[in-house]
């Protein structure tokens, strides 16, 4: 089988911050409001009064300090609590294709590559900006690549999901090279209202680069030495948002229109489900896991990715082995994986053995093995 390697990546990130602090604020001003408006109701045991919210509520159970959006002040705004960005004409580039070349121009400096050595773009991400026509073939425009391109969406897996489709597509000879992009503006589906996930997302854009191994040239090869990927249906990871629900007006605006999950559930049985991909993923490379030197996991909970760490090497993993970025980023949803693979991986050496895993809504669990070249 003709090897293949990821041989550059890109990163955009938003140009603006929010710390758990100034989330808090908002949040508990807009609880005190709802709270005061509705005092009779709530005093009546109609309606149920809304906790505030703190900094050290949301670290303790997340491991998030701050996160970054394309927008902020709408966010931060009480009454509101929503981005303000403004709708393009059709003549302008989108914002997610925007911050897809952004990342995209990244990761092919990175893999020494043109946009002429390109052949497929693959946007694989949670939401995407509009129905058609496919934001891959906006951004293969965008860039001036020549063949073709299509969306993705596998939740927050959706990455490593590319990742496979785009080993495919090098394997099978249909392209020589392929962009994968992950622009998740996650901040759009984020119900900013409720206490108990007002603070989970945060906005980024990934870029990978795959290729065939006998014509790449960077310096930061990666090859895939083996991928899985896996499915399982739940309702604890949802979002019921789409374009059938204009048909029934009694649901336009309702929280099941935005992100929503039952986290306990989720770290429940999502952990042991994601350990025992990356067990079977290493194993079926031939591999065991005590050769893997490091694990660059989905970003969506510190606890989550503790506990998977712990499960895999029956201890507490060692600093660097699970590299951490959802601190100052929160959880990109399918960026994060690979914000944690771009931003520590160069100081491996050759020869060395990491896996990029993401798992999410679905379930949805994919899992890369990669040696470093």
């Amino acid at each position: 089988m003709k090897k293949v390697v990821i041989s550059g990546t890109g990163l955009f990130t938003p140009p603006h911050s929010i710390s758990n602090e100034e989330l808090v604020v908002a949040f508990n001003a807009y609880a005190e409001r709802f709270n005061a408006d509705n005092a009779a109701a709530i005093a009546a045991g109609e309606m149920t009064a809304i906790e505030a919210s703190s900094a050290g509520f949301i670290e303790k159970a997340s491991g998030i300090k701050s996160r970054y959006v394309m927008e902020k002040e709408g966010i931060l705004d009480p009454a509101r609590m929503t981005a303000r960005i403004a709708e393009r004409g059709d003549d302008e580039l989108s914002l997610q294709a925007e911050m897809c070349v952004a990342a995209a121009r990244q990761a092919l400096d990175r893999a020494q590559r043109t946009p002429a050595d390109i052949d497929m773009v693959l946007v694989a991400c949670s939401n995407m900006q509009r129905a058609y026509p496919a934001m891959a073939v906006e951004v293969q425009d965008a860039l001036g690549i020549d063949g073709y391109g299509f969306d993705m969406n596998v939740a927050c897996s959706s990455a490593t999901f590319g990742i496979q489709t785009a080993l495919a597509a090098v394997q099978s000879g249909q392209a020589r090279a392929v962009l994968v992009l992950n622009p998740e503006i996650t901040s759009g589906h984020l119900n900013y209202r409720d206490r108990d996930s007002h603070f989970i997302f945060g906005d980024a854009c990934t870029a990978i680069v795959v290729e065939a191994a006998d014509q790449a040239i960077s310096s930061h090869q990666w090859e895939i030495v083996e991928s899985k990927l896996k499915t399982s249906f739940s309702n604890n990871i949802r979002n019921n948002f789409g374009f059938m629900n204009r048909f029934d007006e009694s649901g336009v605006g309702k929280p099941d229109k935005l992100f929503r999950q039952q986290g306990r559930k989720v770290f429940k049985e999502v952990c042991p489900m994601a350990a025992e991909m990356i067990k079977d993923t290493v194993h079926a490379a031939g591999l065991e896991i005590a050769q893997v030197s490091r694990y660059w996991l989905h970003q969506a909970n510190l606890n989550m990715n503790l506990l998977i760490a712990r499960t895999l090497l029956g201890r507490d993993a060692e600093p660097g082995e699970a590299p951490v970025i959802l601190d100052t980023y929160a959880n990109t949803s399918s960026a994060g994986s690979i914000i944690a693979f771009h931003k520590y991986q160069d100081d491996m050496p050759a020869g060395a053995l990491g896996v990029i895993c993401s798992f999410g809504a679905g379930y949805s669990i994919g899992c890369v093995v990669v040696r470093k070249i």
